[in-house]
């Protein structure tokens, strides 16, 4: 909604405001101001001129040269390329040395060898829209009247010294999307008394019933309807303050007759249709439903077909409007039209609304309706368009009001206790202070029995309960006064242990440099169980968007799978996303799948990449198994994991195994399938899943130390090399060893592992790193010996197993 506040003030006083100072005043109140608009902000020098001569530019056809007096002594040349320009007119000027909108300053020049002293503006080289620019002057200068006085300003004459305030309105504030509502607004704000314009018109002899049938069928759509009849109408351009009032409200200018139905629609809110009467034919207005498929010519000039559920205004026979949301052009008001019928009536807003969004046609009307109009204002804002078309285009209106009311205009009743406010608000406002603030509301209310009994004005259709009171109360007492407190009694609200440990997985996996993704839920049915944990019965949309979409997965890795080769296509080479996210797997005794929550990974191409020192390396299957190591380790899970060889469809024979948690599955890590590979359009990709409920569900609620003392005494290591079968697992030996619970051995790692040509066939060699510590004295040879022999028995159990 666009305010002009010279427009403003003819309904309520400003008190000399500046106009940031009371955009303030109204944001806080609760209607926000987008922005203040100076209308005339950068420019000046800008005149009237009357153009004496013209006459054609020797050196260019489309050039014309003027001699314009602009109130001195003699005229200045000025030449023009408007095509509608000439002498004897009124023009806009700008002097030498003016500034205009867009940093353009005027010069004196020389146009194929003539001097030109300013030059003569279009309404929109003086920062007007070009689509609010009456048509007529829409190409060429803007025409002023013909007794505008030479050298005055001709901003002012234009309305133009003046500020806008673009509002930003909530669907529940209709009220405020008329200049009378905006008033009452900010008479509210400023404690001024709102002055509703005068309206008075002589009327003829003639009976506006003896010319003019009326008649409603769907009371329901249409419970009021008011028509006057204007004769001896005369359609010409309205006056210049009507004009610029419109221009300034973000209305184009049409006529006389469409200028008022629009500027009341500006000025009550309330929407208005004049009607040729004579190309109405039959005297007669009948208001009633669409038949289906009947046809209506909008005054877009498109033709429409309607439906039974569409609500018509027709002549008795044919359509000649939509009601509420557009007119006919089979009788629209043209030049020739003497006789006008203005339409005022309250139409039922989601009827409205059915047919706009059916139709595809919105206008400023149907915005109105379908948000609710006040239903006091139907009635006078006929009047007030019969006054307005008596005085501005000469009309006769005919005695009395063709109407059918059947509306109720009760306005709504509230009634609530002041104590019900303070405690909505936290605050001690006295009754006599939400009395006060009411009155100045204009809402009417008294005060009887500890309780505030409110009728609110029909133009506030969105107060109905007892918090829309209190809001406005609020509003107006100021949200700043509300005081700041905080709940009393309520606990500090914290994560549950789950919440706590997941978001260790997060941060681990984040430090350890992945980026995490978000990916789809839903997938296709053929990627729903791959490389899926455990398989369980699958879930479908009953009407998914996509059979891309259909199906609810099962497992987090083909996505992450799709998210990598889509950053690989697009020249990123390294590429390490994890997410932590649900499957859904099976069916609930609800029928529902059951949910459950997994966390997975996907690294390729190179892992370090130190350009500077020459180091690289690329993502192998041990870094993400380094990965999934430290994730466990800070669950202080690490003893209770291992890792097995397995094979899993879709991803690498050699290069795969699982996770297993106390001897149960509960992950997958492995290398891709080189087809896979292919198919996926990625190279050396490691993929990792693991049920993030089992992890976290064996891991102590208690976080595991993050520190361990330096140890004051030494540690004493012994290395061992092993010759084991090639189908041994080192992880075996690395059991056995722990399986013989060696009390003083801290610390087992492999360092070397040699499968060459001097080692005999189905053999290879694995050594190992024994540490053995004492966290209370240092160790004796004779200790770490016995020690070192447990370790060697244990090592003994495993078959095909011989040290070097």
């Amino acid at each position: 909604m666009l305010v002009s506040l010279e427009w403003l003030k003819d309904y309520v006083g400003t008190q000399e405001l500046a106009p940031e100072v009371l955009a303030e005043k109204i944001t806080r109140s609760g209607i926000e101001v987008d922005a203040v608009i100076d209308r005339a902000s950068g420019m000046d020098k800008v005149v009237v001129g009357h153009v004496v001569s013209k006459e054609k530019h020797p050196e260019a056809d489309k050039l014309n040269i003027c001699q314009v007096d602009v109130g001195e002594d003699e005229p200045q040349q000025i030449i023009c390329g408007a095509p509608n320009v000439d002498a004897g007119q009124k023009v806009i000027v700008a002097r030498p040395g003016a500034h205009l909108p867009g940093g353009i300053k005027i010069k004196k020049a020389k146009l194929r060898g003539h001097e030109s002293n300013g030059m003569i503006c279009s309404l929109q080289e003086l920062g007007i829209e070009g689509k609010l620019v009456p048509k007529a002057y829409a190409e060429g200068i803007y025409v002023l009247p013909a007794d505008a006085e030479p050298g005055s300003d001709a901003l002012a004459l234009l309305g133009l010294r003046d500020t806008v305030l673009e509002l930003g309105l909530t669907p529940n504030r209709s009220d405020a999307l008329s200049m009378l509502g905006v008033a009452y607004e900010v008479g509210a704000i400023l404690s001024e008394e709102v002055k509703y314009p005068e309206i008075s018109y002589k009327t003829s002899s003639e009976k506006a019933e003896d010319v003019l049938k009326l008649r409603v069928e769907d009371l329901q759509a249409n419970p009021m309807y008011v028509a006057k009849v204007v004769k001896n109408v005369k359609v010409a351009e309205s006056p210049m303050w009507l004009q610029h009032r419109l221009m300034a409200a973000g209305v184009r200018p049409h006529n006389n007759v469409v200028d008022v139905t629009n500027y009341i629609l500006m000025e009550y809110g309330q929407p208005l249709h004049a009607f040729d009467y004579d190309s109405l034919a039959t005297g007669e207005i009948v208001v009633r439903k669409a038949t289906e498929g009947e046809t209506i010519t909008t005054l877009d000039d498109q033709e429409r077909t309607l439906k039974a559920s569409d609500l018509v205004i027709t002549n008795g026979k044919e359509p000649v409007a939509i009601a509420g949301i557009m007119g006919g052009a089979n009788s629209e008001v043209t030049e020739t039209t003497t006789t006008v019928v203005i339409e005022s009536a309250y139409f039922d807003g989601l009827t409205v609304r059915q047919t706009s969004r059916e139709l595809g046609l919105r206008s400023d009307a149907s915005a109105r309706f379908e948000k609710g109009v006040d239903p006091n204002r139907v009635l006078p804002a006929a009047e007030r368009a019969a006054a307005l078309l008596a005085e501005l285009a000469g009309g006769e209106v005919l005695e009395g009001t063709c109407i059918v009311d059947e509306l109720d205009k009760t306005p709504a009743r509230v009634v609530v206790s002041p104590d019900f406010i303070n405690e909505r608000l936290g605050m001690k406002i006295s009754l006599e202070e939400m009395l006060t603030i009411l009155e100045r509301l204009k809402f009417d209310v008294e005060a009887a029995n500890g309780l505030l009994i409110v009728d609110a004005p029909t133009r506030r259709q969105d107060i109905k309960i007892e918090e829309d009171i209190v809001e406005e109360i609020a509003r107006l007492y100021g949200y700043d006064e509300i005081p700041m407190t905080l709940p009393e009694g309520a606990q500090v609200g914290r994560l549950t242990p789950y919440q706590e440990k997941r978001r260790v997985v997060r941060n681990f996996m984040e430090s350890a440099g992945l980026y995490q993704a978000v990916t789809y839920s839903l997938t296709s049915e053929a990627l729903s169980q791959r490389f899926a944990l455990k398989a369980e019965p699958v879930t479908r949309l009953l009407m998914p968007m996509s059979e891309e979409r259909s199906t609810l997965r099962q497992s987090l890795i083909p996505h992450l799978i799709e998210a990598a080769a889509y950053n690989v296509a697009r020249r990123a080479d390294s590429v390490a996303l994890y997410e932590v996210g649900s499957v859904f797997l099976g069916k609930t005794s609800e029928e529902l799948p059951y949910e459950e929550e997994h966390v997975a990974a996907v690294l390729t191409g190179k892992w370090l990449d130190h350009a500077w020192q020459g180091e690289k390396k690329a993502v192998d299957f041990f870094v993400l198994k380094g990965v999934v190591e430290g994730v466990v380790n800070k669950l202080g899970l690490g003893e209770r994991i291992s890792f097995v060889k397995a094979e899993v469809d879709g991803l690498h024979p050699g290069r795969t195994a699982s996770i297993l948690l106390d001897g149960e599955q509960v992950g997958i890590i492995g290398g891709l399938h080189p087809a896979e590979e292919k198919a996926w359009g990625v190279k050396d990709t490691y993929v990792m899943e693991m049920n993030l409920v089992a992890l976290l569900a064996a891991s102590s609620n208690e976080a595991p130390l993050g520190y361990t003392p330096v140890p004051r005494f030494p540690a004493m290591s012994r290395d061992i090399a092993l010759v084991l079968d090639r189908a041994t697992a080192a992880g075996e030996v690395v059991s056995a060893i722990r399986t013989a619970k060696v009390k003083l051995l801290k610390d087992v790692r492999i360092f070397d592992v040699y499968e060459g040509d001097k080692m005999e066939a189905g053999k290879k060699s694995v050594a190992f790193s024994l540490t053995y510590f004492d966290p209370e004295r240092t160790l004796t040879d004779e200790e770490v010996v016995a020690a070192h022999n447990k370790v060697l028995k244990a090592i003994a159990t495993i078959e095909g197993t011989e040290v070097r």
